[in-house]
């Protein structure tokens, strides 16, 4: 029996919402819950669970929907009455008594903040990180689904002002020895980093840290910095700030494929730096001439470069050799990602080994899937894209996604291998192990009862201060049968071992070729306001997500949350209005 609620124009934070998913499906005869703000993306998800009811039809993006499928119409409906309840408690418990309304009042009451942290939906971040910058808040903005003009005049306000940007999509940075956003707990130490790749910065600090190395600092700039139309302004500032640090001895550089362009000016920067740089422009092919400046093929090895730089050794760590009873025809790869750096990196490697990998954000674009389409051949999905995101929490905090899509993908006979990234530290999931493994254990007694096995591979980008930790998030997955390898490149690496062998190596794909000039270029000036925040102490004024604000006080940095609401209560002709009244 599918039972369902509507809240029309209803908001609240995203990890409430999971939280109070969570707690239904734990009440007495409840099989399946979701709780989920009404997108196309998310009603296909209840339809895909078994949790479509008609009257869900009509519903938009602002109205909340919680659907329960219980054994009976009486566990819906008493599942479904205990909604509001779940709601409350949650935000009764993510801060004090009072929050205010404004960034305005949330930093007059902080004292001395100066950055904002806004994780909004992305229809209303940019005029939450405007009204951040003209508070003179240097800005962390988290939000994916930000029009591409509105990140272009925002980095100019920033610049005009003296202020930092980082973002839109800018999913983690390390400021003063905070992170943010997602974020490793890492040592600190001599590398900086810039990186307009979340997961791609956590990679590589993850495992600077796991050899005893240490981050200075690491400035995330959102995935489309480097396009022509934004120009690299973040990424230039970022670099011409760590020459500038005397705690910074090397600068590793981050990013999937950039502009033509904006790579050959950025490098030219790195040449003027002063200090020794190593770059990764993930997915194209390193050019045949450094000229002083390290290229990297993958950000296994971007680390390792960065680490010898600083005179230490890349950490020693077992490398899987996965076994398992394929049948004739099994050989493909499906990989599976939290982490679109990880992703891109995974396509890479196997791409090198295999031929053509197929992915929602290919690194090769003659092997495009269309939103949402289905896995072919060998595949790589970043489940952390914008399509998956609308209106639902990053798969690092929702992993449900990822499992529905895993229970999918081993029923294709032809699959040999599930490639997964696990990613830990502040502000993801407190157990993410846990939760793969009960995917992969259904998985399991299904392919059991079909006569067939496959490979699961998995990679953990984390460290042993981690609040997961490391370690013990290894172990969890390895007791379940899942094969875990050292890096994601080492992952990836063993996934087309296990491909080649069953036969599954296609047409080599094609990557692009960067070519740089041999010309030095000057770098920004910084900012003194820019020199501050990198200084530190850090005071934050945080406009989103709950879950940041928590993993802020658990290192010490003072914060003030916003009780944010959305304008017009969401309604688009409202805000228009709004908007042209100024108001």
């Amino acid at each position: 029996m599918v039972r369902a609620r509507i809240q029309r124009s209803s908001y609240h934070d995203s990890v409430a919402l999971l939280q109070a998913q969570r707690a239904l499906r734990e009440l007495p005869g409840v099989q399946e819950a979701g709780v989920v703000m009404a997108t196309p993306a998310n009603l296909e998800l209840l339809r895909q669970a078994g949790l479509w009811v008609q009257e869900l039809e009509g519903t938009g993006p602002d109205d909340l929907v919680a659907a329960v499928r219980a054994v009976d119409a009486a566990a819906a409906d008493a599942a479904l009455r205990q909604l509001d309840a779940l709601l409350s408690r949650r935000e009764a418990a993510s801060g004090a008594d009072y929050r205010p309304r404004s960034v305005r009042t949330a930093a007059a009451q902080l004292g001395g903040a100066d950055l904002a942290l806004v994780s909004v939906p992305g229809r209303f971040a940019a005029a939450v990180a405007e009204e951040a910058l003209r508070e003179g808040l240097h800005v962390m903005l988290f939000s994916d689904n930000v029009p591409l003009e509105d990140e272009v005049r925002l980095k100019a306000l920033a610049g005009q002002r003296g202020l930092l940007l980082m973002g839109p999509d800018c999913g983690t940075a390390i400021v003063a020895g905070a992170g943010l956003g997602f974020a490793n707990r890492v040592r600190r130490g001599p590398v900086g980093i810039v990186a307009a790749s979340g997961t791609g910065l956590q990679e590589v600090a993850s495992r600077v840290h796991r050899a005893g190395g240490g981050v200075s600092c690491a400035v995330g700039t959102g995935g489309r910095d480097l396009s022509d139309r934004v120009g690299g302004q973040t990424f230039a500032l970022g670099l011409a700030a760590l020459a500038e640090d005397p705690a910074t001895e090397v600068v590793v550089l981050l990013s999937k494929p950039p502009s033509p362009r904006v790579a050959d000016r950025l490098v030219g920067m790195a040449r003027a730096c002063g200090k020794p740089v190593v770059v990764n422009f993930l997915g194209a092919r390193p050019p045949d001439r450094a000229d002083g400046v390290h290229f990297a093929e993958t950000l296994q090895e971007a680390a390792d470069l960065a680490l010898r730089l600083c005179g230490l050794e890349p950490p020693e760590e077992e490398t899987p050799e996965p076994q398992a009873r394929l049948l004739p025809g099994q050989r493909w790869v499906r990989g599976l990602f939290a982490g679109g750096t990880l992703c891109a990196e995974a396509q890479v490697v196997l791409s090198g080994r295999l031929g053509r990998v197929w992915s929602n954000a290919p690194v090769c674009p003659d092997a495009a899937l269309p939103p949402g389409g289905a896995s072919r051949e060998h595949t790589a999905l970043d489940l952390g894209a914008d399509e998956y995101t609308v209106g639902r929490l990053h798969p690092m905090l929702d992993p449900s996604v990822r499992d529905l899509r895993l229970r999918q993908e081993v029923e294709d006979p032809e699959v040999a291998v599930v490639l997964v990234d696990l990613v830990l530290g502040y502000g993801a999931h407190p157990d993410p192990a846990s939760e793969l493994v009960r995917a992969v254990r259904a998985a399991q007694d299904r392919l059991r009862t079909a006569g067939r096995e496959v490979v699961f591979l998995a990679s953990v980008c984390g460290t042993d201060l981690d609040p997961q930790g490391y370690q013990a998030q290894v172990a969890t997955l390895r007791e379940a049968g899942v094969w875990v390898a050292g890096s994601n490149a080492q992952a990836a690496r063993a996934a087309a071992r296990v491909a080649e062998a069953a036969g599954g190596r296609l047409v080599p794909a094609d990557r692009m070729q960067l070519e740089f000039g041999d010309e030095a270029a000057p770098l920004p000036p910084v900012p003194e306001r820019v020199r501050s925040l990198l200084a530190g102490p850090l005071r934050v004024v945080n406009v989103g997500l709950s879950v940041f604000e928590e993993s802020l006080r658990a290192q010490g940095v003072p914060v003030a949350s916003v009780d944010w609401r959305p304008p017009a209560g969401g309604d688009a002709e409202m805000m228009a209005l709004l908007a042209r009244l100024g108001g």
